[in-house]
């Protein structure tokens, strides 16, 4: 009888094998969904002993087989305990969707053990992965840099002193541009994922003369994933190290001939300025973003002064008034006509961050002024700025101080400010009420209906045939 019992409890081994081995791939996928009947069988201490070693079967097996493997493996977390060959196995091939199920099981079973056992047994990983992050396969290398910052919080912090900060210098020196840029994009992460008692001095001493260099590299990529994090080392750092070591890097970066660059840099001011205080970024940065927004070339001023809006945000609008208003009101007399039409755009921008009130009193009068410019380009500008501004400021506004000076640049000497006063009218007649259209606006539209320039003949009509003022 025990001979009998010894061959019987032997049997769901020996069905699981045969079926591991079957040619029909079908079948071979039914056996591993069926594990978990097979080991209830057998019971915890026999599965974990000979059942999940035959396991290690699947890892010569197709990849359908191996994910489905490495899939199921995750549900024995308590079985396993230690023990885990299969999934050790599964997680090195070479499919990346094994690969995945395996370290997702993986991950399951950490989870059921204390942290001493991790340590132990899951540490046994780093020689692995210091090994990938010098890896020939500037693959292997980008997908550690890229998840620099998820290992850091997963070894902790006396691994991370001893062995990773060393694999993260090498990283932000690599040779391939892709594996710098996801190595950057990691910089600031982590800076802030360093132990507090030394995070300075590592700061300082092993990752800021790698920044330095980064701040000047060749790839632009790279270039621009640093810009999009180096200011947030100004609150981990302080003050006094923003002051004595960054602000001279941020400049630079201001300053690169990647657009891209220099916004992001000018999008985290706010970061910089949080920590240092308004005064300091207006002695140190904003000088340097003036001198661009005055740049000969008209595209290095076309690219700076887009982000105003964004810059006069963060900034405050009193900082706005005294520091950068008079620079925006001098790109609508631009001499190249694509700054003053983005320009104009710009205004609304600033009108959406700072409301109808302070445009009211800080935009619009300056716009109003130049509807006497001797200049007719300039005069133009005025119609177009206030084509963009009519929307935001609001009936009141458009009605009361914006439409007089359209009606009267309708007897401009110019055909040109002609036509563009019928389409300025045809733009802001839905803010106006109806009493305004049909006592002011229709007249005009009438009268410049007759004009003998053609252009403005057509467009007078069409404005009076969408306002339904016929």
């Amino acid at each position: 009888m025990a001979g009998a019992e010894g061959d019987d409890s032997l049997y769901p081994i020996a069905v699981l094998i045969d079926e591991l081995r079957n040619e029909d791939v079908q079948l071979r996928l039914n056996s591993i969904k069926k594990l978990s009947t097979s080991a209830l069988a057998l019971g915890v201490e026999r599965t974990r002993t000979e059942l999940l070693h035959f396991l290690t079967l699947c890892s010569g097996d197709t990849p359908m087989v191996r994910r489905a493997a490495a899939s199921k493996l995750g549900e024995f977390a308590k079985v396993l305990e230690l023990d885990y060959p299969p999934l050790e196995s599964l997680a090195t091939v070479e499919e990346t969707v094994v690969r995945d199920k395996a370290v997702e099981s993986l991950r399951k079973i950490s989870q059921e053990h204390s942290p001493v056992d991790l340590e132990v047994h899951f540490a046994l990983v780093m020689p692995t992965l210091l090994q990938a992050a010098e890896d020939k396969s500037w693959r292997v290398r980008y997908m550690v840099a890229d998840k620099f910052s998820e290992l850091q919080k997963a070894v902790g912090p006396e691994i991370t002193k001893t062995d990773l900060v060393p694999a993260f210098q090498n990283l932000l020196k690599d040779c391939e541009a892709e594996v710098r840029t996801a190595a950057a994009n990691n910089v600031k992460v982590f800076c802030e994922n360093l132990p507090e008692d030394s995070r300075e001095t590592i700061i300082m001493t092993h990752i800021l003369p790698c920044v330095k260099e980064l701040v000047s590299d060749t790839n632009q990529h790279v270039k621009s994933a640093l810009a999009s994090v180096i200011m947030g080392l100004s609150t981990i750092l302080g003050k006094d190290n923003t002051v004595e070591h960054l602000l001279l890097l941020f400049l630079v970066q201001l300053k690169d001939e990647c657009p891209e660059v220099r916004l992001n840099i000018i999008s985290n001011l706010d970061c910089v300025n949080e920590v240092i205080g308004i005064r300091q970024l207006s002695q140190s940065l904003l000088p340097a973003i003036v001198e661009l927004a005055e740049d000969a070339k008209w595209r290095v001023r076309l690219a700076i002064f887009e982000y105003m809006p964004l810059l006069a945000g963060q900034l405050g609008v009193e900082f706005f008034d005294e520091k950068l208003n008079s620079l925006c009101m001098a790109w609508l007399i631009d001499h190249v006509f694509a700054i003053r039409e983005a320009a104009t755009c710009n205004l609304m921008k600033l009108v959406e961050k700072f409301g109808a009130e302070w445009a009211q009193n800080t935009i619009v009068p300056k716009v109003l002024g130049m509807a006497n410019d001797s200049n007719y380009l300039h005069r133009m500008t005025t119609l177009f700025c206030i084509n963009a501004l009519s929307e935001v400021c609001g009936q009141e506004i458009t009605t009361k101080h914006m439409l007089p000076v359209v009606l009267k640049m309708s007897t401009d000497q110019v055909a040109n400010v002609h036509f563009n006063v019928a389409r300025c009218l045809q733009k802001i007649g839905p803010v106006l009420d109806s009493s305004a259209l049909q006592a002011e606006v229709k007249p005009v539209l009438e009268k410049l209906a007759t004009d003998q320039h053609m252009d403005v003949k057509y467009f007078a009509l069409e404005a009076i045939s969408v306002l339904a003022l016929a």
